[in-house]
């Protein structure tokens, strides 16, 4: 008896993981206090949500990419990024093996990290030693006529190919005013938790401008923003990986935690359904059905959680964003009932404008105990309930409890990290799927 090989299963993926911290462990000692350091989170919170407003506007344009399947936002000038994640992971580059901090962002599609030698006054100072491609005997530059890439694409502004050599160049933007130029090339990058070495294409920069404002901490910024077929940098995309397990460190615990490619690391308790904006194709966006507070559902139709003609509106989970946001008039009738169904707390004024529903710690050392929140995925059903309890709804700080909601007039909704920390999150794009596994890590 003969066998077919078209029936054969297909052999499992390599799994890739490497350990990711919250940036605070490498830049707490800069803050005189936790007071000082939580503005500068909430700071960044307010850039990065306001940063992707500006991407997901109705009005930018949009374009069919000569390399997309689907469609590809494209800003209103030129490619604007966020400079700054929340979260950093640990890399060796190349065959020299230079060990190097990474930005993680999963609304990017672009890794890049600063290369050697650098044009005078060009590059930042940072902590871990600079990658030199003329050190490294697994470094090729690539061609883009030989190649093929996104530099060939006359729309897309952020990559251009080079008349004189064929170099693919890239120049992107960042939304705080800095700006990153070199050419993209690929090497090896190996995975500190398994030593497990991959491909990788990425810019290589050697222009850093306004690099004062770039953190000597990390050497550049690596894209996870979801899969697409052909096109993107980002990692998901490079190593066509439908799974990523992630799971965001607590902002206080001081540990590392880890992510992974290929693998499902938890057992996927709480599911929530990824839906693919066509508009908006990088970023992760999920079904949010009900949220409840207490038992106390909030009265709201859930149109106002879907898309508008134009691809606005929606919920998108986002590793940059510290804060979960919903529209403004939402937003007032989630507060309105939080804040019933504290009995014995009085309310008192906010130390942070972003944050309007505080309460002050007791004097005595008693314990608080405030609303749990339930964020319901698809329909009211316990499989499908993400429940959020003491620090993923209260900020605590300084004799301070503060929600950690808040409103903006924007159609859309963004489930942030502070709701996220300690949750295992696996994303499936074969499956359309995002799963949530409570306290898998500090």
């Amino acid at each position: 008896m003969s066998l077919d090989p078209s029936k054969l299963p297909d052999p499992p993926m390599p799994s890739y993981a490497f350990t990711i911290y919250h940036r605070d462990v490498f830049e707490k000692s800069k803050f005189k206090n936790y007071d000082s350091l939580l503005k500068n989170r909430l700071s960044r919170c307010e850039d990065r949500a306001n940063y992707i407003a500006s991407i997901l506007e109705d009005n930018n344009n949009v374009k069919e990419g000569a390399n997309f399947k689907i469609l590809e936002k494209v800003p209103k000038s030129t490619s604007i990024y966020f400079a700054h994640g929340e979260y950093v992971a640990s890399f060796l580059l190349g065959s020299s093996e230079v060990k190097t901090l990474l930005q993680i962002d999963t609304g990017s599609d672009l890794v890049w990290w600063q290369c050697g030698p650098c044009e005078a006054n060009k590059c930042y100072k940072q902590v871990d030693p600079l990658y030199f491609p003329t050190n490294s005997k697994t470094y090729r530059k690539i061609d883009c006529i030989v190649h093929g890439s996104r530099c060939l694409d006359d729309v897309d502004k952020t990559y251009k190919c080079s008349v004189y050599n064929n170099e693919c160049t890239y120049d992107i933007k960042f939304v705080s005013g800095q700006r990153s130029k070199g050419f993209m090339g690929d090497d090896v990058i190996t995975f500190v938790l398994d030593h497990r070495p991959i491909r990788v294409t990425f810019g290589c920069g050697k222009d850093q401008m306004g690099r004062a404002n770039f953190s000597g901490y990390y050497s550049g910024m690596v894209g996870l923003g979801r899969r697409v077929n052909v096109g993107s940098y980002s990692l998901p995309s490079q190593f066509e990986s439908d799974l990523m397990s992630i799971c965001l460190p607590g902002f206080f615990s001081g540990k590392s935690s880890s992510l992974s490619f290929h693998t499902a690391t938890w057992p996927r308790t709480t599911s929530a359904k990824l839906l693919q904006n066509y508009k908006f194709p990088l970023f992760y966006y999920v079904n949010l059905y009900k949220v409840f507070i207490n038992d106390k559902e909030i009265p709201v139709h859930p149109s106002w959680w879907t898309f508008t003609k134009g691809g606005g509106g929606g919920v998108l989970v986002d590793t940059g964003t510290l804060i979960t946001r919903f529209p403004q008039d939402l937003y007032i009738v989630f507060r309105y009932i939080f804040r019933s169904e504290i009995k014995d707390i009085p309310l008192v004024e906010s130390p942070y404008k972003s944050l309007d529903t505080c309460f002050k710690a007791d004097s005595s050392g008693r314990e608080l105990y405030f609303p749990v929140v339930k964020l319901y995925f698809g329909d009211v059903n316990p499989k499908n309930m993400l429940l959020l309890a003491k620090e993923r709804v209260m900020i605590h700080f300084d004799g301070y409890y503060c929600l950690a909601f808040m409103g903006w007039n924007r159609s859309h909704s963004i489930i942030g990290t502070n709701q996220l920390q300690g949750i295992g999150l696996t994303f499936d794009t074969s499956e359309n799927t995002l799963s949530f596994d409570l306290d898998v890590c500090s």
